[in-house]
């Protein structure tokens, strides 16, 4: 039961993260300073959890799933800010995708 807690932590430390960046993204076009705490706190977030999960689980995991940063970001591009996305930019996060999953095994 802890294992699944603990991966489940890991997806949310990596959706923080995006989401933290997405406000900065956001106050840079709509300067509010409400944008910009929020932002803050979500990143901060997750960072605390990347350093809540480094006490069980290996560094060689945790911070190679930084990189699902990049798919959360990739949607939130696409339908919070309208960002056009290629199917060069899918291709990439799958590599991204399939990286993580052989480093799981």
């Amino acid at each position: 039961m802890r294992n699944e807690w603990l991966w489940l932590l890991l997806i949310f430390m990596t959706w923080f993260g995006s989401l933290g960046s997405a406000c900065f993204k956001w106050y840079s076009i709509r300067h509010r300073k409400w944008i910009l705490l929020t932002g803050f706190m979500l990143y901060g977030i997750g960072a605390l959890l990347n350093i809540y999960l480094l006490r069980f689980l290996p560094y060689t995991l945790v911070l190679p799933a930084n990189a699902l940063t990049y798919v959360w970001t990739l949607c939130l591009a696409r339908w919070w800010f309208k960002e056009s996305v290629g199917w060069h930019k899918v291709a990439g996060i799958g590599v991204i995708g399939l990286g993580l999953v052989i480093l799981v095994q």
